[in-house]
């Protein structure tokens, strides 16, 4: 019987902390799944997946911890809750506008107020390429739960991005 444990990373970024991460995986008789690792301001960040042999669960954990001495801070908890897979209820939406703080807050509390779970979310920052002013984008991945009314949902984002000036769309 396998465990699933949720792994996230942290570390100064520099190379080979995917290959010992998978080294340590592999020894373990473990499979990584599912992940998503970038750089950011010169920090290594990331999240998996991996299912790891229930006779190996401790092993593998004290394995990753002896990884702490090198700088590769990582904490590991076990999940025996099964992903989502629902399609009728996932939905992709992607936001463009100008930058200022606190779109996400904006976004993020109209989807709570109807029950969202957002499963991933993408954003980032850039120079607009006409104007010079600071572009922002995000693109999420989204469960909405079957009792939401999804025009209502679109009418509050819509009347949000008006608000807020930038484009929002939400595609099933």
């Amino acid at each position: 019987m396998n465990s699933s444990i949720v792994l996230t990373v942290v570390s100064d970024d520099r190379p080979g902390i995917v290959e010992t991460l998978s080294e340590i995986i592999a020894d373990h008789g473990g499979n990584w799944t599912e992940s998503s690792m970038l750089s950011l301001a010169g920090k290594f960040a990331g999240i998996l997946l991996v299912h790891v042999p229930e006779t190996q669960v401790s092993s593998f954990v004290e394995a990753l911890e002896d990884l702490e001495s090198g700088g590769i801070h990582i904490v590991a908890q076990r999940s025996d809750v099964p992903s989502i897979t629902n399609a009728d209820s996932e939905y992709s939406f992607d936001l463009v506008g100008q930058d200022r703080p606190g779109i996400i807050h904006d976004i993020t509390e109209v989807l709570a107020k109807h029950g969202v779970n957002v499963q991933e979310l993408e954003t980032t920052a850039q120079s607009a390429s006409m104007s010079g002013e600071s572009l922002f984008m995000a693109h999420a991945r989204i469960f909405v739960p079957p009792e939401v009314r999804l025009e209502e949902l679109q009418d509050e984002l819509e009347e949000l991005a008006n608000e807020l000036m930038v484009d929002i769309e939400l595609e099933a």
